[in-house]
């Protein structure tokens, strides 16, 4: 691949520079996780001294590729083709590794989705180079290593692995949503889009997808901006509806430790924590929930963290912005009643203005 120095025996990787971002989107909308990467990412490439790139492929994408720039993205490629309008792995990992050849990035980084790691194992394949997964912390060691840094939990959870890729290049990570903080949308912001091309045609691709059947009753935590968590203070399962009614009435969804998931209380998609999700919500309600490392880990991000909990030691109240201590089954619902009744309130005089101004 690259010449090797006599000198030290290691490969030479002076013509890779730069950290890639993978913008993953359907339908025109992009993942969360995506601007996300792209703040890490700054950091990272402040710290090699190197310009951050981003790539936005698919079909009707070119909003993508500008808002990358306003995100922190230095340079932004765009592959915009009928063939990309839904992911499949052939197009859009040839587009990724006709682009990684040309541009040389020493950093490529996708969000830990189902797309996301489908297609950087994909990559990882045919280049060959490592690729670290499902990562919660991201670094680089400076020159002259310019190494990534990359960590995940290991071990059954009980530790952090960091992980190096020494010889090869590109350097490749999936990091979980929710982990690091997008940086604040700068319409200023100026930077160069580059349009590449897509080198197959819809004849070369096998696979076509016909449809997008939506999951019954899934629950997106990636994406959720109030989340209503409980655990084993719950007691059994009849008490997630006590959760579910307040979700609802504060247009959330419903989460969970993972001592109520292993209770078989609710299902693995509901798990927020190191075997589960880790969320950054405005909003995230810990109700009946210890505070285990385990668990903290998968939304210490939150904006505004509200404990409830009837043990005034319990480890949560340390990381809780506001703490209620007492019964739950008592607090839950008055909680849950007073914010439909201002709901409502707040929905009457909106009606009350709205035939005001008609009259």
């Amino acid at each position: 691949m690259s010449d090797i120095k006599e000198k030290d025996n290691l490969p030479d990787w002076s013509a890779y520079r730069g950290v890639l971002v993978f913008v993953e989107q359907r339908a025109g909308t992009a993942k969360s996780v995506s601007w996300q990467l792209l703040g890490e990412g700054r950091k990272l490439a402040d710290k090699l001294e190197a310009p951050l790139l981003a790539v936005a492929v698919g079909h009707g994408v070119g909003h993508l590729a500008q808002e990358a720039i306003y995100r922190g993205a230095d340079v932004a490629y765009l592959c915009d083709d009928p063939v990309l309008k839904d992911y499949r792995t052939r197009p859009y990992s040839r587009v990724m590794l006709q682009l990684i050849e040309d541009a040389k990035p020493e950093i490529v980084l996708f969000g830990a989705t189902a797309t996301g790691r489908d297609l950087a194992g994909a990559i990882a394949t045919h280049l060959p180079t490592g690729l670290t997964a499902d990562t919660t912390a991201l670094d680089v060691e400076p020159h002259p290593s310019r190494l990534l840094l990359a960590s995940r939990p290991a071990f059954s959870e009980k530790m952090m692995a960091t992980i190096l890729c020494k010889q090869y290049r590109p350097q490749m990570a999936t990091a979980r949503a929710g982990v690091f903080e997008a940086l604040p949308r700068d319409a200023s912001r100026q930077g160069e889009i580059v349009r590449i091309d897509c080198p197959l045609r819809e004849e070369d691709v096998a696979t076509q997808v016909l449809d997008f059947l939506e999951e019954s009753g899934h629950v997106n935590l990636e994406e959720a901006e109030i989340i209503v968590a409980g655990g084993r203070g719950l007691g059994g399962p009849e008490a997630f509806a006590l959760l579910k009614a307040l979700a609802d009435a504060l247009g959330g969804v419903v989460g969970a430790s993972r001592a109520a998931v292993d209770a078989g209380w609710i299902g693995h998609e509901h798990q927020v924590g190191q075997t589960g999700q880790t969320v950054r919500p405005k909003l995230y309600f810990a109700i009946g929930i210890s505070g285990a490392v385990q668990h903290t880990v998968g939304m210490a991000n939150a904006e505004t963290i509200v404990a409830i909990n009837k043990d005034e030691s319990a480890p949560i109240f340390q990381l809780a912005h506001y703490g209620i201590v007492g019964d739950l089954f008592k607090i839950v619902p008055a909680i849950t009643e007073e914010i439909r009744a201002r709901r409502g309130l707040a929905a009457e005089r909106s009606f009350e203005a709205k035939a005001s101004e008609s009259a």
